[in-house]
């Protein structure tokens, strides 16, 4: 019998940020500790899952199921503490001791995994079912959040009911923070559906998009400052990393240059003075306390002159060797596989 860890890790997933999660878990495989055992589970877009055993490589070119791989289920019985795999008409138990879920956007990062991993009694690496589901949903983030007192652009909400009449929607927007403005899904992750209204015929367009999506979004007041983001790692007394800086030079941060950066660039250390940065901190403190986040989160914001507003908390971010987290993490003196070593401790040791 093995004396090392055993981690299970999930990658995959039913969410638009399928391949995204693909990548992020080829990068955290590769740094894995040697001092672990490694389990992978796939999670195909159509929702099964299955036990993969074979290359990372073919994890990251979506290949992995023509590889070996076994039908599996994660049991919801806290006695079995793992997942059954049907091997040659057998069901085969595999206990583990953490689940690492390498998930992004719905039926991942946004607290359905969680909900399973508290009821199988498994230390889930990340946010808890509830933060998650909040963080996830742009609506609760700005509820909760904007109670806490931390500064926000204005928005408001449009349900799938209401899109029947997208003059309203434009008018409301005119007249609450006008033009352009910001239109998102209210659950959707990577940039997926964002666009920068100008206009009432942009406006629309946008609506349309975004309900792609999702059966609700956000309108916002377009903020005119700079993004950046902040890794916070761990719960009570948790690890902040080196805030980066996203210099952009098209309207939005969207997909494409998101992950191929051909006109964009990512600074860290942010170009910030000391004063903002603490600026910066106190806010990422605030945010990261009000929505109970704990294990990990980035937390995204926009500087404006002298101020500090929240834009959005991913629980589950980039996880690639070259992804923001991992990169303001390396910044204040953290390899890879550290941030996974404390990552994994953080979530047995709750």
């Amino acid at each position: 019998m093995s004396g090392k860890l055993k981690v299970a890790v999930l990658f995959g997933g039913q969410s638009s940020e399928y391949s995204v999660s693909l990548h992020s878990a080829g990068s955290a495989l590769r740094a894995m500790p040697d001092d672990y055992e490694v389990y992978t589970f796939g999670i195909t877009s159509d929702g099964h899952w299955y036990q993969y055993e074979g290359s990372v490589d073919a994890i990251e070119h979506d290949h992995w199921r023509e590889g070996k791989v076994c039908p599996a289920t994660l049991s919801l019985d806290p006695g079995d503490h793992g997942f059954l795999v049907r091997r040659n008409g057998n069901t085969e138990l595999i206990k583990v001791d953490v689940l690492f879920p390498i998930l992004h956007g719905i039926h991942g990062e946004d607290g359905t995994v969680q909900a399973a991993a508290e009821l199988a009694g498994i230390p889930c690496v990340g946010c808890g079912m509830t933060s998650s589901a909040i963080c996830m949903d742009k609506e609760y983030t700005h509820l909760v959040v904007e109670a806490a007192g931390v500064k926000m652009a204005k928005w408001f909400c449009v349900r799938e009911e209401e899109k029947e009449d997208p003059d309203m929607l434009y008018e409301k927007a005119e007249a609450m923070f006008g033009m352009p403005c910001i239109i998102k899904p209210c659950n959707a992750g990577s940039s997926y559906g964002v666009t920068k209204a100008k206009d009432r015929e942009s406006f629309k367009e946008g609506l349309v998009d975004a309900f792609r999506y999702d059966r609700k979004l956000i309108v916002e007041e377009f903020v005119n400052g700079f993004e950046v983001g902040c890794a916070v790692l761990g719960k009570v007394h948790p690890i902040l990393g080196e805030p980066d800086e996203i210099e952009i030079s098209t309207d939005i941060f969207d997909f494409t240059e998101k992950y191929n950066l051909i006109t964009s660039k990512i600074h860290v250390p942010a170009r910030i003075s000391t004063a903002m940065k603490e600026k910066v901190y106190d806010s990422v403190r605030k945010v990261y306390r009000a929505l109970d986040c704990e294990g990990m989160a980035r937390v995204d914001s926009f500087v404006v002159g002298e101020e500090v507003y929240l834009n959005e908390v991913n629980t589950i971010p980039g996880f690639t060797s070259a992804s923001r987290y991992p990169s303001m993490m390396k910044a204040i003196g953290y390899e890879f596989t550290d941030v996974i070593r404390l990552l994994v401790n953080d979530a047995l040791g709750r």
